[in-house]
């Protein structure tokens, strides 16, 4: 029975490494597009989504959150700093997904540091930012910790045995 667990839990680790080094690659990817996206374009495409009634009401509370945050990332230094975050976050993430996958144990309260980093980070960005995404991220690292920190128990407990 204790087997079947550990391989529950075995599975659901790998899964989440999975998840968390292909939101690594789309950090990665999107910090590139991000650098090169020109003002203009993003100024368009926030105006398109008003104009078109995308988010209901063109003078509704979305429409202008939308706007007021398009005009902060192109004016301000959010652009550059979005750039860098996503940019070194998903390096980060890949390289940890790359060693908690060759199962570096090591790598595992690596793993969980520079995660719990993140998460204050993510928190401490969120109230000053009112961002209703960051919390989401924060909340999914704290369950790849406690995932880290499971596998990385098991693999001492079997390296011991």
């Amino acid at each position: 029975m204790t087997e079947a667990k550990t391989t529950a839990t075995e599975k659901f680790f790998r899964i989440a490494i999975a998840i968390k080094g292909l939101d690594g690659a789309l950090q990665v990817v999107g910090a590139l597009i991000l650098a090169f996206i020109p003002a203009s374009t993003v100024s368009g495409f926030t105006h398109a989504v008003i104009t078109r009634d995308l988010l209901g009401d063109p003078s509704g509370t979305l429409a202008r959150h939308l706007e007021s945050a398009t005009e902060n990332f192109l004016h301000g230094d959010t652009k550059t700093f979005a750039v860098a975050y996503l940019l070194a976050h998903g390096l980060i993430k890949l390289g940890l997904v790359w060693a908690l996958a060759k199962k570096i144990v090591r790598a595992y309260p690596v793993a969980a540091l520079i995660l719990a980093a993140f998460v204050v980070y993510e928190v401490f960005r969120a109230v000053h930012t009112h961002s209703i995404a960051l919390p989401f991220f924060a909340a999914l690292d704290v369950l790849i910790i406690v995932l880290v920190l499971r596998e990385y128990r098991q693999l001492k407990r079997s390296r011991s045995a």
